[in-house]
């Protein structure tokens, strides 16, 4: 099955945003468009939106002033009630049932409404599949190709083609909750909030760790300021009770109280942040510089952070490697242990500071740390002049278990290897999702494996012990993974 051929008019209907942005990228790909919008005049409004960025383009020389012309000639506009509810949607394909051919395909880039149930109405149920393009549709290269219960893999096929044909990157997954970006993308906001939450740290500090250390594009406050939080919320809330109110899935109280005091973000001027003009940004808590240890001693290796032994020898400090089998810290001179993040908090240990996950320890410029009250301010001085001998800005956060860049991986990886195991989507189209639907550095697989089998799936235990709600608990998929990865390297 090929794509739709440039002959096959495109109908948009609902001519919003993301409306506006499927039109134009059909119309751009030789398509004749029929724009349509429940609101009388919309559509017409919107084509002529579309040709404003039409000229844009042409401005920029991305694309010639004839294929502009031709492409406006192919854009009509027509008015047609439409409405994000299941009743409507199921009285317009009724309504397209009686107007189109068999063979014709139907489409809805719906991100809240089951693909299935929007096509539970239609005479041919096996014509409707799910387009889910990224606002803006005509910059963002992901589109998600779903697959409702009834779909016919013809149509997906077709569907997958064509959004290929479009010049987009498309993937294929089923129709769940969430599809795969907005299923798999809910712990990169809830464990921001949750440590907001238990007075952890600060928006401005996680953020900055989520960037600076974690190689995330932005730190979940400000994107979600940027997103507006009540979009933001009500995607959470819609993932959530769709899942049954799984706890994996619960939105976050200081969010609800956000959205009840109008404080939507960008748009609304304030959000987690005051965006009004004139407003100053809040700097992430950066620690004094101390000095560093004379030596630091290492025990059993670091696992995912092992380079930073090199970046401690470059720096100067002499490092005596010791093959200890009962755990994997640094020994600093004050006689405290540096670990890193595990789940656990520095109040079960005696001195010990923990510091955070990094993508790249050489590449990181900012790591967190966190110690109890319990832990001698000699150990945080210490553990604070190391990484800042090795260029980085140090920010020290509150006792949290498994920190801020830990956890939201751990949970980000889980929730990944969850969705495979459940038929949503493949390893590669996961990967593939995650990097261009929300420009994470890397694919919860790829990050899995670099991180090794059991990482994730033993943070996540440790997790589970200290918080026992079932937010925390590993997949059956991750604990499978974490057993199969043991055997293979002969540890289990």
């Amino acid at each position: 099955m090929t794509a739709l051929d440039l002959s096959s008019p495109v109908a948009v209907v609902g001519a919003g945003t993301m409306g506006q942005g499927i039109a134009q990228v059909a119309l751009v790909a030789g398509h004749t468009v029929r724009l349509y919008d429940a609101v009388p005049g919309r559509a017409r409004e919107a084509a002529a939106a579309i040709g404003a960025r039409l000229d844009r383009l042409v401005a920029k020389d991305r694309l010639t002033g004839a294929d502009r012309d031709a492409a406006r000639a192919r854009l009509l506009a027509a008015d047609s009630p439409v409405l994000e509810r299941l009743d409507v949607k199921h009285e317009l394909l009724r309504e397209l049932e009686g107007i189109v051919g068999d063979d014709c395909l139907l489409a809805t880039n719906t991100s809240s409404l089951s693909v299935t149930a929007v096509g539970g109405a239609l005479r041919v149920p096996g014509r409707l599949v799910g387009l889910h393009f990224f606002n803006p549709a005509p910059l963002m290269p992901l589109v998600e190709v779903v697959s409702g219960f009834a779909t016919d893999v013809t149509s997906a096929t077709r569907a997958y083609e064509t959004a290929r044909a479009w010049g987009k990157t498309p993937v294929a997954c089923a129709d769940t909750p969430g599809f795969i970006v907005n299923r798999i993308a809910r712990p990169f906001y809830a464990e921001a909030f949750a440590v907001y939450e238990s007075q952890g740290a600060d928006p401005a500090t996680i953020d900055a760790v989520l960037r600076e250390s974690g190689g995330f594009r932005m730190g979940a406050f400000e994107l979600t300021d940027l997103i507006g939080q009540d979009v933001n919320e009500s995607v959470t809330h819609s993932v959530w009770q769709s899942f049954f109110q799984d706890v994996r899935f619960t939105p976050s109280l200081a969010q609800r109280r956000l959205v009840e005091s109008g404080r939507l973000g960008r748009k609304s001027g304030q959000g987690w942040y005051d965006h009004r003009d004139g407003a100053e940004r809040p700097e992430p808590h950066t620690a004094e510089q101390d000095a560093p240890p004379a030596y630091v001693v290492a025990e059993g290796g670091l696992g995912p952070a092992s380079d930073l032994l090199a970046l401690i020898r470059e720096a100067g400090i002499p490092v005596r490697e010791e093959d200890e089998d009962h755990g994997t810290r640094l020994v600093l001179p004050s006689g405290g242990q540096l670990v890193l993040a595990d789940g656990q908090t520095s109040v079960e240990f005696k001195d010990v500071v923990y510091f955070d996950l990094a993508l790249d320890y050489r590449g990181a410029t900012r790591i967190a740390l966190s110690a109890s009250q319990d832990t001698s301010p000699r150990t945080v001085a210490e553990a604070t002049g190391l990484f800042q001998a090795l260029g980085k800005k140090v920010s020290v956060i509150g006792d949290v278990p498994g920190m801020i860049v830990a956890r939201t991986v751990a949970r980000i990886v889980d929730l990944a290897h969850d969705a495979v195991a459940k038929g949503v989507a493949t390893e590669e189209d996961i990967d593939t999702a995650m990097r261009l639907g929300v420009n994470y550095p890397l694919g919860p697989f790829e990050w899995s494996r670099r991180l090794g089998g059991g990482w994730a799936c033993s943070l996540m235990d440790n997790l589970h012990e200290c918080d026992p709600s079932g937010r925390y608990a590993p997949s059956l998929a991750l604990y499978r993974h974490a057993y199969a990865t043991d055997k293979r390297e002969g540890t289990s």
